[in-house]
């Protein structure tokens, strides 16, 4: 995916959001706690929301610092970023056009003890209520 990119590749990529819902909704059903993992920025948040029908649902956002991601990555082994996508670019489109869904937690500084301490102790106001709870 680039900034830009043909109509084929945003369609692979809301392919892509539709079968995590669609398999998310199949552990559901089977009565599995489920975990998706996922970068789902702007407009398309509100969206994946309503693909998952399974309820309840948590939305959890993990917001550092465009600054403590940079340093993040800079010690991986692999890169998430690449292809004209940029730390600032990601950044400014999820503070800026993300829809503030479930629980936003603004994690520089923290550890992931620490973050896991945050989400367990706020997971109330992560949860959701969409067209699947009306």
């Amino acid at each position: 995916m680039v900034p830009g990119a043909y109509e084929e590749a945003v369609a692979q990529l809301r392919l892509r959001y539709r079968l995590s819902a669609m398999t998310a909704d199949a552990y559901g059903g089977e009565g599995w706690i489920v975990v998706v993992q996922d970068v789902v920025l702007g407009e398309e948040l509100a969206v994946y929301v309503e693909l998952v029908r399974a309820r309840p649902l948590y939305v959890i956002v993990l917001a550092p610092e465009p600054q403590a991601v940079s340093e993040r990555e800079a010690g991986r082994g692999k890169s998430g970023y690449g292809a004209g996508w940029t730390v600032e670019a990601l950044n400014r489109v999820l503070r800026g056009e993300t829809p503030r869904i479930g629980l936003w937690l603004y994690t520089t500084g923290q550890t992931v003890e620490q973050t896991v301490g945050t989400v367990l102790a706020e997971l109330g106001r992560a949860r959701v209520v969409g067209a699947a709870e009306s």
